[in-house]
This record gives structure tokens, C-alpha cells and sequence, in this order.
């Protein structure tokens, strides 16, 4: 169960006196969520920046695919990273050692980033010239797909040292994917335990039509497709942007159920900000 921002609002107790002023806490707390984040949202909009959050299990590879991803397109777009963990600066210490711009927000134990964490980082970025931000979300496959964190599309990061299962098991956090990544694709021929088709396969069930890519950092195979969907995803917010409009992520509205009260205790008393820019 997770101690960090609830998810223990369960049959058991939803009906209970407790659980029932949970639930109440808890919408208080997405009204407050969202309202935040329609700010930044208008702030990202304001700066024609493109804001991507990068959702995934521990350990998936998306600091390795930004690193990649700076490395082939910084030349032609300026890119920003937002990095989300418990503790550490190290994965924003590899985003500035590429030469981009890195706030690390540094979560103490809870297990996603909210709109308000976001708000503080971005009072340490300068967005001018930005074309996209990443935020790589605080790895778990459950949390980070209920909270809109002012952001315009999510794109979700499955392993190949994963099961290609795990679609139908978190269907929350697949549902929100405008994009599912399969990385580490150079361990698939090591591998004989997952298979693309099964994933993808599994992804469409979820009534999902959106993009899949198999990618690897390590290797560079599937990166072009990669960042010819970034270039096409910024085009396109742009020109929305021109005719008055914006976009929105699919947040999970059911995957909100599980959080509680807890979550406003660590999301303003517990995340620091750390900011250097290269």
C-alpha cells in the first residue's frame, strides 16, 4: 500500500467513516491539482512549449532515451527536463551533462509528481526558446497517470525486461499513453519471455489506437521514428495553439479513486527543487 499520497481507499474502507472523508479530502485535492495545473498549462501555452511527461516503471530507460534524445535533435529544437525522484540529483546531473536545462524535484517519498510540485520547478526554468519539456514523472505504474500536471500529452515507457503483459495489468496507466514506447529493444534477442506483438496487442484491448515504437538507446534503433513523433506532436500543438486552442492529457480519473489524504502531507511539505541550467 502506498504510504506517499494513499491508494488506500479500498473496498474494505470506502464505506467506512474514514474512507468516506478520504474520498472527500482527496477531490478537494484534485480541484486543487487542476486548477494548478491549468496555470501551467497556460504558462507552458504562453511559451509555445510542448510539455511530454514521461511515465514508466523504475529503471525503464527514460533518462537514457533523453540523453539519446537530446543527442539527435538538440541541434534542431531546444529541449528542457523537469526530473522527477525520491531522492538525488542524478538523473538531472546526465540531462545537464548533455548541455539542456535540468530541474530536479526531489519528491522525499512520495510516488508522482503534482501539478504544485511542477509549478515550483518551473519557477527555476526559463521556458523562452523552449520547443519541448520533459517531465520524467517518479517511476511507478500506478500514481502519476491521475494527477494533470499542466502537461499536453503522456507517453508511457514499457521494458522489454518486463512482462509484455503489463498493459492489461495497469490498465490506468496504459489508458493515458499517447504514445507507448517499448525500449530496451536490444535486449529482445536475448530475451524469449517478451514479446512486441503480445504488447501491443495488450495495448489495443485497453481500446487504445494511439502509436506504438520500439525503441533502444543503448543501440539507436527506432529513434528516427521517435523523433519524428516529437517533431509531428510539436507541429501540431503549435497549430492549435494558433487557432486559439490547446491540448490535454487523458488523465485517469479511476485511477484517482486510490488516493487519499496523505498525498497533500508529502506533495506541498516534502518535494525540493534543485535547478542548474547548462
Amino acid at each position: 500500500m502506498c504510504e506517499t499520497c494513499g491508494c488506500n481507499i479500498t473496498p474494505g474502507n470506502k464505506d467506512t467513516e474514514s474512507g468516506k472523508a478520504a474520498v472527500e479530502v482527496l477531490h478537494s485535492l484534485l480541484h486543487e491539482n487542476d486548477h494548478q495545473a491549468a496555470h501551467n498549462r497556460q504558462h507552458f501555452d504562453q511559451h509555445q512549449t510542448l510539455a511530454i511527461n514521461l511515465m514508466s516503471s523504475p529503471g525503464s530507460g527514460k533518462t537514457a532515451l533523453l540523453e539519446h534524445t537530446i543527442d539527435k535533435l538538440g541541434d534542431q529544437l531546444n529541449i528542457a527536463v523537469i526530473e522527477g525522484d525520491l531522492e538525488t540529483e542524478n538523473d538531472a546531473n546526465r540531462i545537464r551533462d548533455k548541455g539542456a536545462p535540468a530541474v530536479q524535484i526531489t519528491t522525499g517519498s512520495a510516488c508522482h509528481l503534482d501539478a504544485h510540485m511542477v509549478h515550483d520547478g518551473l519557477h527555476q526554468l526559463e521556458l523562452d526558446g523552449v520547443d519541448i519539456l520533459f517531465i520524467e514523472n517518479v517511476g511507478n505504474l500506478v500514481c502519476p497517470a491521475s494527477f494533470d500536471l499542466g502537461h499536453h500529452k503522456n507517453v508511457t515507457l514499457l521494458s522489454s525486461t518486463e512482462g509484455d503483459d503489463k498493459p492489461s495489468k495497469y490498465p490506468v496507466m496504459f489508458r493515458a499513453a499517447d504514445l507507448m514506447l517499448i525500449t530496451k529493444a536490444d535486449l529482445l534477442e536475448v530475451l524469449d519471455d517478451f514479446d512486441t506483438d503480445k504488447a501491443t496487442e495488450n495495448f489495443r484491448q485497453l481500446a487504445k489506437q494511439d502509436p506504438v515504437l520500439t525503441v533502444s538507446s543503448k543501440k539507436g534503433s527506432g529513434m528516427d521514428e521517435w523523433i519524428n513523433w516529437l517533431k509531428s506532436s510539436l507541429t501540431d500543438y503549435r497549430e492549435k495553439l494558433a487557432a486559439g486552442k490547446t491540448q490535454q492529457p487523458a488523465i485517469q480519473s479511476d485511477g484517482a479513486a486510490m488516493h487519499s489524504h496523505d498525498h497533500a502531507h508529502h506533495s506541498h511539505g516534502h518535494a525540493h527543487v534543485h535547478s542548474h541550467e547548462s
